[in-house]
């Protein structure tokens, strides 16, 4: 179809996903208006990368797209179209220096995402891209447009969404587009909280003592899975880096079970019969907590910990053996409860179902709607693979529109 004018878009979501996709419409000469709920845009990428900003992995593509488990064949044509080679470049081209960190994470030297989004923000100015904030979707219109709360949006050619999974609600992701797009017969599962948190039933004593103390450089096993890193203690449970890339699994267990046994290696790079030998030349008129701190140099929350482990099962005493506390120390196990809330989750599981969308990412249901990002029914554990995913959806999501739009 022949036009006059170039097509407007509007891209509900300012949130990398949206913003990748305003970008990619921007590129190829599309009018393109940004519609964001916040009174800033990309309020979670920020505050996600205060401490550092994970952009990306190193790793070979094969190897990186095999974090999606289930959700590969879906997503691997997005991320193969821009890989986490293309996303450092187009990073670098915003002028952010990066560099790849020891475990093959790839980070901004700057260390935050605000100078990133800054760049990425006058980017988007520069090719026009309009940016409408403190503006919340809340559906159509009768005649079919865009329903905010600050009135109606002008007919588009084409609408994207972007608004994020359910986790986090307090920096704009809070799930509430899924009844919208339920009662339009979008197909949808249930959210699900990703990379997240785990309860465990301490006792009142240990909870307020070690509440928010590490546990440093720990492996964590759940059935075949092994995660290496720090832990944090919480009131209720564990999270923490070393814990999310067996939540999945974990969570899908206590869901099933009702419980789920993980297994903790409080000192992974020294083998049983190291450490066994190490507590043998204690004197022994030292007790064992002694041991434990002296011989292997455990701290207080981890000796804790193992008792609490005990306590679980029903045994108040340290087994006074060498070779039996090392096992122990080797292959504590700590009962997982439940899961901690989904706002509390750092990402999201389930959303828009695969089968609600056609290869273009556009909705079957809604032709000239599309969606990107953790709206849709994905996961991937932390370690860049959440943001490379989230970015090249948004981009697919945008060459798709060009595709339908060409083809109108």
């Amino acid at each position: 179809m022949s036009r006059s004018l170039p097509p407007a878009v509007t891209v509900i979501g300012a949130g990398p996903a949206g913003l990748a996709a305003a970008e990619c419409l921007a590129e190829a000469g599309c009018v393109v208006t940004i519609i964001e709920r916040m009174r800033t845009p990309a309020r979670k990428l920020l505050i996600a990368g205060r401490g550092g900003l994970n952009l990306t992995h190193s790793e070979p593509l094969p190897a990186f797209l095999a974090n999606y488990g289930i959700s590969q064949p879906w997503l691997a044509a997005a991320i193969a179209a821009f890989s986490p080679d293309d996303l450092r470049a187009w990073a670098e081209g915003l002028g952010q220096a990066l560099f790849v960190g020891s475990s093959g994470r790839v980070f901004p030297r700057a260390m935050k995402a605000s100078g990133l989004l800054r760049a990425w923000l006058a980017r988007l100015a520069g090719l026009g891209v309009a940016l409408r904030t403190g503006c919340a979707w809340e559906g159509w219109s009768e005649d079919g447009r865009l329903l905010l709360s600050g009135g109606l949006v002008p007919a588009s050619d084409a609408i994207l969404l972007a608004l994020g999974g359910a986790s986090w609600p307090w920096l704009g992701s809070d799930g509430g587009w899924a009844p919208l797009l339920a009662a339009r017969g979008v197909a949808l599962a249930p959210f699900r909280p990703a990379n997240c948190g785990m309860k465990v039933a301490w006792s009142a004593q240990f909870s307020e003592r070690f509440a928010g103390r590490p546990l440093k450089n720990v492996a964590l096993s759940y059935g075949a899975d092994v995660s290496r890193g720090d832990l944090i203690l919480t009131k209720g449970g564990l999270e923490g880096g070393a814990l999310y890339p067996l939540a999945a699994s974990l969570r899908d267990a206590i869901e099933r079970d009702g419980s789920a046994m993980l297994r903790v290696d409080l000192r992974p790079d020294q083998s049983c019969a190291a450490l066994s030998a190490k507590l043998s030349r204690m004197r022994g008129r030292e007790s064992l907590s002694n041991r434990m701190r002296k011989a292997v140099a455990l701290p207080p929350e981890s000796i804790h910990v193992v008792r609490e482990a005990l306590l679980m099962r029903a045994q108040s005493a340290l087994p006074p053996e060498p070779a039996a506390l090392a096992a122990l120390i080797k292959g504590l196990e700590l009962r997982l409860d439940g899961t901690a809330g989904l706002e509390r989750a750092i990402s999201t599981a389930g959303g828009i179902r695969r089968c609600a969308v056609d290869d273009r990412f556009m909705l079957h249901a809604l032709p000239g709607v599309f969606v990107a990002g953790e709206m849709l029914d994905w996961e991937a554990p932390t370690g860049g693979y959440l943001l490379q995913a989230s970015i090249a959806t948004g981009r697919a999501a945008g060459s798709g529109v060009l595709a339908w739009l060409r083809d109108a």
